[in-house]
């Protein structure tokens, strides 16, 4: 295929969609673990059950069922909320539908997390706000028998194959433990350049703040794991379709450029996945051919497909700053976070969105994090440690964050919903100059139980 064209259709995938007008709408994304308080591996029977039970009481339907015919996924046709479950039946998410108002998402979260932790109770079952599901050894760590995870799952377990300078985790089952609060927001072709920039710089603090990803008994240095089970996978082989942007953007061609550098790993023929060697989107798309593996009949066949230019939907990366097609970014570096804190995520961004100017000029001004010899990455890669790095000023340092919070409150007054409460757990958590995993590190050594901290962080 000819460069310009292939560019050209990325453009209209990624770029185009936000030169569209918005209506600065929010989308938002909760993930959390299941946890058998009995500590046995969840069944799988009684998430099923659930499931019945949700979709019975809240009028949603199917739109997904695994190969035993199970479902796990269903939509509500009233507002487009999805109950589903990620990776894992021992990972379960919410999703909610497009709005402008942060509120009416917590209030049908709280609805849908009330059912939901009324019907585990009969168990000895909960969700909690975890990023690592606190009992994830007792678990079966499977994913879901569909076409998509087991691809996902064999993708990620082929790093044995690679002889690469680069380090491999051993957690190639990661999805199934691992949980995360995301949030999408529409975002205008003008602000496309100072939008990546400005959150890239902005992911220390992030880490600071909503660390929350303990890997308990294990790499007990990092308070936020989710990082590097990114980053030191398969879906890392190619690092620029993990993390953050390693360069400054300064247009949407540079957006597109970067974008044409990122690798797909799979597409799909007929009802199957098929599964490759990361390779750059360019290159694939030049391919005469391309062989791959696909599951049939309980093993993995290869195969020889030839590119297709509609295999660009299959193209996705996992960038803590995600411009997506839909003419949003998706900012997906978060952990699940406490559940009573759980709109914190979405509300931070939300209003730092709107104050996106002066987070800008605060950032760019910086001497407290910036200006040491140290880009946002490195940054990064320090903040989510258990101890702070050395050259830090921990008082200036938490100066800069709540000068940072003050803004995004600024920004969701403006908006006029007095979403600026759910950013109270923040507050609180640079006057105690802690979060969820230094909180969690603390109760566990003044001899709180694990399951009582479970159940804390289930509170909603």
């Amino acid at each position: 295929m000819d460069n310009k064209f292939i560019l050209q259709q990325l453009y209209n995938r990624y770029i185009e969609p936000t030169k569209h007008k918005k209506d600065n709408f929010i989308g938002v994304e909760i993930e959390m673990p299941i946890v058998n308080l009995n500590k046995e591996s969840v069944d799988f029977n009684v998430v099923h059950k659930l499931t019945a039970a949700f979709l019975k009481r809240f009028g949603f339907s199917p739109v997904g069922y695994d190969d035993n015919g199970n479902i796990y996924s269903a939509q509500s046709t009233e507002n487009g909320d999805i109950l589903s479950y990620d990776c894992s039946y021992n990972n379960l998410e919410l999703s909610f539908g497009r709005e402008k108002n942060l509120d009416a998402i917590h209030v049908r979260f709280k609805e849908y997390y009330r059912f939901i932790q009324s019907f585990f109770s009969k168990y000895n079952y909960t969700l909690t706000g975890m990023g690592i599901n606190p009992y994830r050894k007792y678990n079966k760590n499977i994913p879901i028998e569909n076409e998509r995870y087991r691809m996902l799952f064999h993708h990620l377990g082929t790093y044995k194959r690679y002889d690469l300078p680069m380090y491999f985790h051993e957690y190639p089952d990661f999805g199934t433990f691992s949980s995360a609060s995301q949030v999408q927001l529409d975002v205008d072709y003008e602000n496309l350049p100072l939008t990546i920039n400005t959150f890239s710089k902005l992911e220390p603090i992030k880490a600071l703040l909503f660390n929350n990803s303990v890997l308990l008994g294990e790499h007990d240095e990092l308070h936020c794991c989710r990082d590097m089970f990114w980053e030191n996978s398969t879906h890392g082989i190619n690092p620029h379709n993990i993390g953050m942007f390693e360069c400054e953007i300064d247009s949407a061609d540079d957006l597109l450029n970067y974008i044409s550098s990122t690798s797909i790993y799979c597409v799909e023929r007929g009802d199957k996945y098929i599964n490759f060697a990361p390779t750059n989107i360019v290159e694939y798309m030049n391919k005469e051919s391309i062989v791959g593996e696909y599951f049939e009949n309980g093993e993995y066949k290869s195969i020889e497909i030839k590119p297709e230019i509609d295999d660009l939907k299959y193209l996705r990366t996992f960038k803590f700053e995600d411009l997506t097609f839909r003419g949003t970014v998706e900012f997906r570096s978060v952990c699940c976070q406490p559940i009573s804190d759980c709109m914190s995520v979405a509300a931070f961004h939300t209003g730092l969105m709107n104050r996106l100017d002066k987070l800008s000029q605060i950032l760019e001004n910086d001497t407290v994090l910036y200006h040491s010899g140290y880009n946002a990455s490195e940054l990064r890669r320090m903040f989510v440690k258990s101890e702070l790095p050395e050259f830090i000023d921990e008082d200036k340092l938490y100066k800069l964050a709540q000068d940072i919070l003050n803004l995004s409150i600024d920004g969701l007054k403006e908006r006029g919903f007095g979403e600026e409460k759910f950013l109270e757990p923040l507050q609180k958590r640079i006057e105690t100059r802690t979060n969820p995993a230094g909180k969690l590190y603390s109760l566990l050594n003044s001899g709180t139980s694990l399951e009582d901290i479970i159940i804390e962080y289930a509170n909603l």
